[in-house]
């Protein structure tokens, strides 16, 4: 059965940083892209980054480039998002999928709220 598993979400000051975890089961991690996305009350689900099966970091949207790094653990089928320099603008719910143009299966999302 396929699974994803986000984690690490809550709340933090504008400013600060949280690293949020996919972890993957039910299929092998690196023979598929992963795309983190986001949802913003009244806003539509975003892409805001793909990283391939190779590592390689594609479809940064200009509002999160510099300030969100993706890197994933195989041996442990964990994506990771860090984020730095939030902004109350990055408050939504984050998803990761099994995909990032083409997806059959979604996680159940994390909270992250940025405030003062």
């Amino acid at each position: 059965q396929v699974q994803l598993v986000e984690s690490g979400g809550g709340w933090v000051q504008p400013g600060g940083s949280l690293r949020l975890s996919c972890a993957a089961s039910g299929f092998t991690l690196d023979d598929y892209n992963i795309g983190w996305f986001r949802q913003a009350p009244g806003k539509k689900r975003e892409l805001i980054s793909c990283v391939s099966s190779s590592g390689i970091t594609t479809g940064q949207p200009e509002s999160v480039k510099g300030r969100f790094t993706v890197s994933k653990d195989n041996a442990k089928s964990t994506v990771y998002l860090q984020m730095n320099s939030l902004k109350p603008e990055d408050t939504a719910v984050y998803y990761c999928a099994r995909g990032c143009f083409r997806i059959n299966y979604w996680g159940q999302g994390t909270q992250v709220t940025v405030s003062s």
